[in-house]
């Protein structure tokens, strides 16, 4: 497999990146531990030698002759460093090479990916949240920290993530194929809203997660990603090209523009189905006695009427009933190659970082039980990756 640089900074949390070791180790990975030497406070240079079977080190002046500081760097095909805390953070940012991990991160142009673990008022800081987008600008991958119990009786948002998540965002956007470079993926994401007056609308609780986990995915994976969001925050999406639009509308003028010059569309946005006769001005609360509704046009219907050699893929959002039934009927209705339908039981696909459903293409349907949007969105670009290859195609 893999030969991995785990990077352990100085919190309380490093003795979690002991588990982490073991599962990479499982998963056939070579792991080379390079502690901070405050991190030693907290799990011992002998642990992790017992544990990577490697000899550790963590300054740049111990074993000189073997140039460690460049050596241990260039030799990893993934870096990640769990946890880091604000004061490791800071120093990558500022590109400082004070100790043996910060020489080996900057002498490596491997993908990193950075798991923070702080005080939550460290994290909300306005200084470790600009190093934080800095990082982002350079291409790194940066967990966002989970909520919990912490240290000392506090609770927040500064938690060491489980295991499992940070497997999953390693697998997710780290240590994938550079199989979609040269292509050129469109991805829809959020909800659209539709005017009732100049301050209320309707729309839908599509919080944007399932498309923005798409588009980095497909930019880890080498594409050029355009995301046309509606209504979604992406002040922290960093390496996308981003058109913001608010209603239906718009949506298909950003459509009608960048279709034909993309590979493949993927379109996770939730479309309103109507949009109210609007109102200039305020409607007063005495005055809402109905309210008049137009049909929206079918964007992907009409889009897939374009259609070239690009892969469609779409989304439907349905009840369990209906799931398998109205998935495949959107599926011919709509003109797509692909599409995924999601289970909208009890609300709970809206905003979760969960989901479940079908694949389902001309071949038929494959059933996903409960992942994260992230392995839903490697998957779903695993099968848009064969169609690409596919001779029919």
């Amino acid at each position: 497999m893999s030969e991995i640089l785990l990077g352990v900074g100085g919190g309380i949390a490093a003795y979690k990146a002991c588990d982490l070791l073991r599962r990479l180790q499982d998963e056939g990975h070579q792991i080379t531990v390079v502690p901070t030497p405050a991190s030693l406070n907290f799990v011992g240079k002998a642990t992790w030698e017992a544990l990577s079977g490697k000899p550790v080190h963590t300054e740049v002046w111990e074993s000189v002759d073997k140039v460690n500081h460049v050596a241990v760097g260039e030799r990893s095909e993934y870096i990640i460093i769990a946890p880091a805390t604000a004061d490791l953070i800071a120093r990558i940012a500022a590109g400082r090479a004070d100790d043996l991990l910060t020489n080996s991160f900057l002498a490596s142009s491997a993908p990193k990916l950075i798991v923070p673990a702080m005080h939550p008022k460290m994290w909300f800081n306005g200084a470790t949240q600009s190093n934080i987008a800095k990082l982002r600008e350079l291409g790194i991958v940066v967990m966002e920290p989970a909520s919990g119990a912490l240290t000392g009786g506090d609770s927040g948002v500064g938690r060491f993530p489980d295991t499992n998540q940070i497997l999953e965002k390693f697998r997710d956007e780290i240590a994938v194929k550079d199989d979609l470079s040269g292509k050129k993926v469109l991805v829809t994401t959020g909800g659209t809203r539709e005017a009732i007056d100049d301050v209320r609308f309707i729309g839908n609780r599509s919080s944007g997660k399932q498309g923005l986990a798409i588009a980095n995915s497909a930019k880890a994976r080498g594409a050029e990603v355009t995301v046309i969001a509606a209504n979604v925050n992406t002040s922290d999406q960093f390496g996308l090209r981003i058109i913001s639009v608010e209603n239906t509308a718009q949506l298909e003028l950003a459509l009608n523009s960048e279709f034909p010059k993309c590979d493949v569309l993927i379109m996770a946005a939730a479309v309103s189905d109507a949009r109210p006769i609007a109102t200039e001005g305020k409607v007063k609360k005495s005055q809402y006695t109905k309210l008049d509704l137009v049909e929206t046009p079918d964007l992907l219907t009409n889009i897939s009427k374009q259609k070239q050699k690009q892969i469609l893929v779409g989304f439907a959002a349905e009840e369990s009933a209906n799931l398998l039934q109205e998935g495949t009927r959107k599926l011919t209705s709509k003109g797509l190659d692909l599409i995924y339908a999601n289970d909208i039981a009890d609300g709970s696909i809206f905003g979760s970082d969960k989901t479940s459903g079908y694949f389902i293409d001309a071949k038929g349907a494959e059933k996903v039980t409960p992942i994260s949007k992230g392995t839903l969105a490697t998957r779903l670009l695993d099968k848009v990756v064969e169609r690409l290859n596919s001779a029919n195609v």
